[in-house]
């Protein structure tokens, strides 16, 4: 499912953005089980048009990573697929995707942005971040080699002095009332960047990401 309209958004939206070149298991698993912890109406994948923080050479084209989005989700009753960010010019910044979300739910909806957790450590690096914060809950993914503890001396010291910690080592609350959210989800060792690599050498990426995106990288020669 694309969505282009969001006149009728969902009351408790999360926004999974990235590359997603290509997407895989790793991601899907790591969605389904977001929107199932924190409740979500949808969960919408959201390939980044020009990445400002991943930006490549040899990046696939948006409408390749878009398509293969769309063939992983499926119809998938709870994640779902935006193009939003390939509707506008130049980086694709998430502050101005939160803006216009925002502005789409209204003050009664809840958003939610899912990150991994070596991303919002690097939070200060990111346009208007300290904005970010008013705009969206977030929900951190743990990622293999980062220590949640550090996350704290950087909410406090870069983005405000008055995060409070939420009881049980869930996460943070930010002065606006917005929550940062501690999530374990299943770590499936797959990386986008190894699927390239076994692409390019001719080699079988099964099993490490869709059937329908597997045809469509062959199909396509992709990576090659």
């Amino acid at each position: 499912m694309d969505v282009t309209s969001h006149a009728h958004a969902p009351s408790r939206l999360g926004i999974f953005g990235g590359t997603f070149d290509p997407i895989h298991y790793g991601h899907l698993r790591a969605g389904e089980e977001v929107a199932e912890a924190l409740g979500l109406t949808r969960l919408w994948f959201m390939p980044a048009a020009a990445p400002p923080h991943k930006a490549r050479p040899g990046l696939t084209p948006f409408e390749a990573r878009l398509a293969m989005t769309r063939l992983a989700v499926g119809e998938h009753p709870v994640l779902a697929v935006s193009d939003l960010e390939g509707g506008r010019p130049g980086k694709s910044y998430t502050v101005e995707t939160l803006r216009h979300l925002r502005r789409e739910l209204g003050p009664q909806g809840e958003l939610y942005y899912v990150l991994g957790l070596d991303a919002i450590l690097e939070i200060a690096t990111w346009k208007d971040y300290r904005e970010l914060f008013t705009l969206s809950h977030f929900a951190v993914l743990d990622r293999p080699g980062y220590d949640r503890s550090h996350l704290w001396t950087v909410l406090r010291g870069e983005v405000h002095p008055e995060f409070q910690e939420l009881a049980g080592g869930e996460g943070f609350t930010h002065p606006s009332g917005s929550r940062v959210l501690l999530l374990a989800t299943t770590r499936l060792d797959i990386s986008a960047t190894r699927i390239r690599t076994l692409a390019r050498a001719g080699r079988s990426v099964r099993y490490l990401l869709p059937e329908t995106v597997r045809r469509y990288i062959l199909d396509n020669r992709l990576y090659r």
